[in-house]
């Protein structure tokens, strides 16, 4: 696959999105970013913005398998990675078989997660990560692509579990899923109130996303943009002589480097599905929102005066310019 193919690709799902989608043009080309860098989503969001909608339709726009999985206070960890089963053959014998829960498919909907008690939370941990399920028979490699999107309520805190720091870092985005604006409103209404539902088309099978996530990886980056990630990273942490003014001020920790990961491998797909094939300084600040806003921990001040880690972001995009590729960091 080429720059072109890719391009071609992107546009194709992105637009069979849209057909069901509306409005989301941000949120939809950062969630297909995340994909394509082979990287997983959480989605934050009231109630009825279309969280559930959006993955659903991506799962349909693609030839890959699809689970959802509902997250509740009594979902147990053998109800996501599966559980032994007993079963009998022919002869009468019994034995115990390995049934495969929900995590084994491609597409994983992780619906309301943090509602879950953390000990089901953790049962995602080494599937995110290793892309393998720990069980009996095991380990069980998943099938590639994998990838994992959250859903989570910002405001019903009653009977939820807040998801600890090694979940969400595990997270290449979070993104903010917006209200519709009156005009999207009337046309969200307009949609769904026929008696005929758009249906998306499949434009892509996992042969094709993962030529696409090989590609991705091969655009290159010049170091003056490699640079700029690491320094927005270390703007981050509080204790750092680079710290912007805001996270010196409001955060209690900063990124980890899988923000600099994050940050470089979205700005790759970034520039393939604009048409580009050289990373710039601009991909890079267009993606720090999603890759770092789940990563800064605010310390006391900041959750006192409800500071938003957006906000912080920034800050530190307008404190640290791009240099020149001479520079170099200490």
């Amino acid at each position: 696959m080429d720059a072109a193919a890719f391009r071609t690709t992107f546009a194709a799902i992105r637009r069979e999105i849209q057909r069901v989608m509306v409005g989301h043009e941000t949120l939809i080309e950062h969630v297909l970013y995340a994909m394509f860098a082979n990287g997983h989503v959480l989605l934050e969001g009231v109630p009825g913005l279309g969280k559930t909608l959006l993955v659903k339709t991506l799962a349909q726009c693609l030839d890959l398998r699809y689970s959802r999985i509902q997250f509740t206070p009594d979902l147990m960890p053998a109800d996501i990675i599966g559980t032994n089963v007993v079963v009998q053959d022919a002869d009468g014998r019994r034995y115990f078989q390995f049934q495969r829960g929900p995590i084994f498919a491609q597409i994983v909907l992780a619906d309301e997660i943090n509602r879950a008690t953390p000990k089901t939370q953790s049962a995602l941990l080494e599937a995110m990560q290793e892309r393998t399920v720990t069980a009996p028979g095991g380990p069980y490699v998943l099938e590639e692509p994998f990838l994992v999107l959250a859903t989570q309520n910002p405001i019903e805190m009653e009977g939820t579990y807040p998801l600890p720091e090694a979940q969400i870092d595990r997270f290449m985005f979070k993104l903010k899923v917006e209200s519709p604006t009156l005009r999207e409103l009337l046309e969200i209404m307009e949609r769904t109130a026929g008696s005929v539902q758009p249906v998306p088309s499949v434009v892509a099978t996992g042969s094709d996303i993962k030529a696409m996530q090989a590609l991705a990886r091969e655009v290159p980056a010049a170091d003056h943009v490699r640079l700029l990630a690491a320094r927005i990273v270390r703007a981050t942490h509080a204790g750092d002589e680079a710290a912007g003014s805001l996270a010196r001020r409001y955060v209690r920790y900063g990124s980890s480097p899988r923000g600099a990961q994050a940050l470089l491998l979205a700005a790759r797909v970034r520039t393939l599905a604009e048409g580009r094939v050289n990373v710039s300084t601009e991909d890079v600040q267009a993606v720090a929102p999603g890759a770092l806003r789940h990563r800064l921990i605010l310390n006391f001040e900041g959750e006192a005066e409800g500071v938003d880690p957006d906000e912080v972001i920034r800050s530190i995009l307008a404190e640290v310019p791009p240099t020149p590729a001479a520079s170099w960091c200490a």
